[in-house]
């Protein structure tokens, strides 16, 4: 079924008060005509079949209004498009730049000095790992946000059990935490469920808690809450870090943005990881925000629907 543009539905509103006030008319009309002698002067149907005149030639201007509309919201949204992709494509240009030319520079100084020492040539070869791991991890945030831009259609929806899930991510980041003296508190009840899709819905969780182990600060604690409702589940995700600066907030979903870029490359972050909840949460018809917790740390707010 084609969707109505926002031109079609003002003019088709217009006309629906337009048809009301005619129908209330002859209405009207027909029930004076009852009652009152027919006069000799000019009648009311005489202005009812001006009007209708009156109104096609409203009719027709105003389709012309609502076309030129709707081609004007259709240029501004492309020209929008454009631009956002224009600047994704930048970004990501960008983000590939360093670990590659990391891996390129590594792997040459291997071959131009084939009698380096073995130590040497041990460290060149683990940076390298690490940087392919980080282009990696680059490139499987930027097939998931293109998955959920143009591909949620064929997104695959079943019942999934984010208490589960929240369990592996605590045991799999268990290592990490520990490193930095952070401990994770799992609050959730047990037989959280809802209908998405796994791989999303898995993307969520594992992104908050590695942002939380690489922004949180050594010896924070991270605790995840839950609270059921009728039709969706409400999370509370929250640290007792640091939290960041307010300025900061409005835009941290924003694909490849950074507080602190040579910091978070340093963590080896993406810049795709709060985007990637913010449009996960969102695609199971749910909202998230962020604010500061009063006495340091930084909380995540989000719903999930059951359905």
């Amino acid at each position: 079924m084609r969707k109505l543009t926002e031109g079609n539905k003002m003019f088709i509103s217009v006309m629906v008060v337009f048809a009301v006030y005619a129908l209330i008319f002859v209405l009207f009309e027909d029930i004076d005509r009852l009652f009152l002698e027919p006069i000799e002067e000019i009648t009311p149907w005489h202005i009812l079949a001006f009007s209708l005149v009156v109104m096609g030639g409203l009719a027709l201007l105003l389709h012309r209004y609502a076309r030129h509309m709707d081609e004007r919201i259709s240029r501004e949204q492309a020209e929008k498009e454009n631009r956002m992709r224009r600047e994704l494509t930048q970004n990501i240009a960008h983000e590939l730049k360093t670990p590659v030319s990391s891996i390129l520079g590594y792997v040459d100084t291997i071959l131009e000095n084939p009698n380096i020492d073995p130590e040497t040539r041990h460290q060149f070869v683990v940076r390298t790992k690490a940087q392919a791991e980080r282009l990696t991890s680059l490139l499987q945030d930027i097939s998931t946000l293109n998955r959920m831009d143009y591909a949620q259609d064929q997104l695959v929806r079943e019942p999934v059990d984010i208490t589960q899930i929240v369990k592996d991510i605590v045991q799999e980041t268990r290592l990490a935490a520990s490193e930095k003296q952070m401990t994770v508190h799992n609050r959730l009840p047990d037989g959280i469920t809802a209908v998405g899709n796994y791989s999303l819905l898995y993307s969520i969780f594992r992104n908050l808690v590695d942002n939380a182990i690489n922004y949180a600060g050594r010896g924070a604690d991270i605790e995840i809450l839950a609270m059921e409702k009728d039709d969706c589940w409400d999370f509370v995700f929250q640290d007792n870090g640091p939290g960041i600066p307010a300025e900061h907030l409005s835009r941290i979903f924003e694909r490849f943005y950074r507080i602190d870029k040579g910091r978070s490359r340093l963590l080896g972050g993406t810049g795709l990881g709060l985007s990637i909840v913010k449009n996960a949460v969102q695609l199971h018809g749910g909202t998230i925000s962020v604010h500061n917790v009063d006495g340091g740390g930084l909380c995540f707010e989000f719903s999930i629907s059951k359905e």
